[in-house]
């Protein structure tokens, strides 16, 4: 049975699943799904097409489904937001819903959205993501497993963030960042994630593998079709290296620098 706050608006048309807390002042608007045992707490706002799956924690404030912040929007389109499993979802998130018709904003599971955090229209996330407060993402960002996201990071629109890559708090991204790296500042990266491999369970000889590829890529000098060559014929076994190739190989915009190397050294 689910438990609604007598001052909560929930629309009679939203389909609430069993043992769903909606908590007071709480929105929940028509065209609303909410799966069994989500608790979503006081003043949370959910509108549009939004799908929220099982045992997710919506806490104060958030805002989920609304219109996104793009002038080319038509409020008359339909537009999704649809997020999946045990997410947490801090205070005053917001999440905007797709810009176009019949796209979607989507989160997967088990991610945890510090307060404040900013996803923007058309925004991916995968599973186990963890965004620090005030996290902002433009819209069509896409953000891999695992990844670690600091505080006040900023990353710009069409971005891709690979694997288990880390941002550490206040950078400025505008470039894709490959899988298991660490990125900094500016568009930089300076090493590895070693930390986060290691908490993740990989084996030694493929993070040896994964340390390799990254000095090929970013410490040999080489341009980045020189790198790929070389990344191609290194003769690496391990599935993580092949992630970070083909990365690498298929990406469509600049991949952050390593830290110290001009715009030129590309």
């Amino acid at each position: 049975m689910s438990l609604i706050h007598q001052t909560a608006i929930v629309s009679p048309k939203a389909e609430i699943g069993a043992d769903v807390e909606i908590g007071p002042n709480a929105f929940i608007g028509d065209n609303v799904t909410i799966g069994r045992g989500t608790r979503v707490y006081a003043n949370a706002y959910i509108d549009g097409h939004t799908i929220i799956g099982e045992e997710n924690e919506i806490h104060m404030g958030a805002v989920i489904g609304h219109d996104p912040q793009d002038f080319a929007f038509d409020r008359a389109i339909r537009s999704y937001v649809e997020i999946g499993n045990k997410n947490v979802i801090r205070e005053y998130c917001t999440i905007h819903r797709g810009t176009k018709p019949e796209t979607s904003t989507t989160i997967g599971n088990e991610n945890f959205l510090m307060g404040g955090a900013h996803l923007a229209h058309n925004v991916s996330i995968g599973n186990n993501v963890i965004l620090a407060n005030y996290v902002l993402l433009g819209g069509y960002v896409t953000i891999g497993d695992r990844a670690f996201i600091s505080g006040a990071v900023g990353v710009h629109q069409f971005c891709t963030i690979g694997r288990l890559a880390m941002v550490s708090g206040g950078a400025r991204i505008s470039r894709d960042i490959p899988p298991f790296v660490m990125a900094v500042e500016r568009n930089a990266t300076q090493a590895v994630n070693l930390v986060g491999l290691r908490r993740a369970g990989l084996s030694k000889e493929a993070i040896q593998e994964v340390k390799k590829a990254y000095s090929i890529l970013y410490l040999s000098g080489f341009t980045r079709q020189k790198a790929i060559k070389e990344l191609n014929d290194a003769g690496f076994v391990s599935s993580e290296a092949a992630e970070f190739i083909d990365f690498v190989k298929n990406t469509k915009k600049p991949l952050v620098m390593h830290r110290g190397k001009s715009r030129r050294d590309e």
